[in-house]
């Protein structure tokens, strides 16, 4: 079969890929413009008046209108019999890719599931362009005939397929048996949460290990010839991500002596709140006003940490008092242990108690000290709680709270303000 040569388009086999690629794109945008023509009058016809699930069914049935009438006139257009196999190639993969997308669309109107429906396509997508080939040697022939010279080596299509498809199979492993070990250990009741937590962290990373050297085995990457590339990365992540590094293997040993672990109550410099969880680089921090605070986890290893719940949530306030002098002493102590007894949150055991602390020079001063088991709740609120119910009893018993005062004694005057005294007499 002859075609126009074109002068610029140099040899034969520039020409029928050029043909080929213009069969498939005019397959596909024929396909586009009946599914945009006969697409609605079917619904039309079979859902009559029915607007809802008119406007439910189009998409997917615009999209096999489109992928059968491509893939029939592809199919047809197999009938030249291009001799060249780069157009070959171009017209076994658009028909491919019809067949795959139809396979694919049919088995989501089936009802089946996406993954499932992917790999039928998939498997359409093959079994298609190894009929319009007449077989799969011709197809791998193809894919390793295109190749491109890089240095001594030379990389094939087939080749950077077969990449693909291993690194693609090693990922998809990876993530189902992270996922299964991970059911598998959530399972596990004789362990408890933070070990679960760290059993998984350890398991993922081990698996991503194992994987990444299997697919340099399988790929047949010659790592001796990555010597001093992998020297200068090891120097790399020896200077630019010691921290990176250096904040994993912390929140690893968190996990492990659990000292920080999820639910905590801690204090880290100026940061006061709750662990929420404890991840790979940070450790995740809120606080009472809604702010989380990411902590990384080398610093929870060498500062030093607060922690309120380390072994036990039980939490003891020091909350200072001032009484006059003048006031009922004992009564004051009464009304200040029932006015923390009264509150919601201070626990019965061990009970509230006062301690009278020292005679001050205004006051006598007191300390009131209550028990709370939920510090993460906050310990301003109760303070606050237990001062407004005392200031109530004592105003009602009588109980004087001096305020703040201070005395400034002047032991002389100077003479310019002796002589500006009202009763002073006329200066000579």
């Amino acid at each position: 079969m002859e075609f126009f040569v074109l002068p610029s388009l140099g040899d034969r086999a520039i020409q029928q890929a050029l043909l080929a690629a213009l069969i498939a794109a005019g397959s596909f945008a024929a396909g586009q413009l009946a599914a945009k023509l006969l697409g609605p009058a079917i619904l039309r016809r079979w859902r009559r008046g029915d607007a809802q699930e008119e406007a439910r069914l189009a998409p997917p049935l615009c999209a096999i209108i489109r992928s059968a009438v491509a893939l029939v006139l592809l199919i047809a257009a197999s009938a030249l019999r291009l001799d060249e196999l780069a157009a070959q190639l171009l017209l076994a993969a658009a028909t491919g890719l019809a067949a795959g997308l139809l396979a694919r669309r049919i088995a989501r109107g089936a009802g089946l599931a996406a993954g499932v429906a992917w790999l039928i396509g998939l498997c359409a997508f093959v079994g298609a362009m190894a009929g319009v080939l007449r077989g799969l040697e011709p197809l791998l022939e193809g894919l390793s005939a295109a190749s491109l010279p890089v240095g001594s080596r030379r990389i094939s299509l087939l080749g950077v397929l077969n990449g693909i498809v291993v690194v693609a199979l090693l990922f998809a492993g990876t993530r189902l048996a992270i996922r299964l070990i991970g059911r598998s250990i959530e399972q596990a009741r004789s362990l408890d949460h933070y070990q679960r937590v760290l059993i998984q962290k350890l398991v993922a990373v081990t698996l991503v290990v194992v994987a990444a050297l299997m697919g340099i085995d399988l790929l047949g990457i010659d790592l001796t010839a990555l010597a001093v590339f992998s020297g200068a990365f090891g120097l790399a992540v020896g200077f630019g991500l010691q921290k990176t590094f250096g904040n994993l293997l912390s929140g690893l040993i968190l996990l492990m002596d659990r000292s920080v672990k999820p639910g905590d109550v801690i204090v880290v410099g100026d940061t006061f709140g709750w662990v929420n969880k404890i991840g790979v680089r940070a450790v995740s921090v809120i606080t009472r006003d809604g702010k989380e605070h990411l902590i990384p986890n080398e610093l929870l290893m060498t500062e030093r940490v607060e922690n309120w719940s380390y072994s036990s949530r039980d939490v003891r306030i020091r909350i200072p008092l001032g009484v006059g002098y003048d006031s009922d002493l004992d009564l004051a102590e009464k009304l200040m242990i029932q006015a923390a007894t009264e509150s919601a949150r201070v626990l019965a055991a061990p009970p509230p108690n006062v301690w009278l602390r020292a005679f001050g020079e205004r006051w006598v001063e007191y300390d009131i000290l209550v028990w709370i088991q939920d510090p993460e709740q906050g310990v301003g609120n109760v303070q606050s709680d237990i001062l407004g119910r005392i200031w109530r009893l004592f105003r009602e018993n009588g109980i004087t709270i001096p305020p703040p005062r201070r005395d400034v004694h002047i032991k002389s005057l100077p003479e310019s303000w002796t002589d500006r005294r009202p009763d002073a007499g006329p200066s000579a």
